[in-house]
């Protein structure tokens, strides 16, 4: 296959997959926010104070489903990162 060519599949497979990734953050990003909304915190404050000794079921269960929301929002991040990278320099020619 000419270079050209997989380049030009490559960039818009790269397209592709960081529209994907972008829709995908603001899922993530939109229940994060949600949940420090209902709860009037960020996780990270949660994290380090603890879940008060009142909580109840739905809270814990929901905490486990918020970290859950963080841990793709970090992975959709670092992929765009890394995508973008891969976008804007293009990939390295021994690859």
């Amino acid at each position: 296959m000419p270079e050209a060519e997989r380049e030009t599949i490559i960039r818009h497979g790269v397209a592709l997959r960081l529209s994907d990734l972008k829709k995908r953050l603001f899922l993530a990003e939109s229940k994060l926010r949600q949940f420090e909304e209902r709860y009037g915190t960020p996780l990270t404050q949660l994290d380090h104070a603890g879940l008060p000794d009142d909580a109840d079921y739905e809270m814990h269960e929901d905490y486990i489903v918020w970290h859950h929301w963080a841990t793709v929002a970090q992975k959709a991040r670092q992929e765009i990162a890394a995508l973008q990278s891969i976008a804007q320099q293009g990939l390295w020619r021994g690859e």
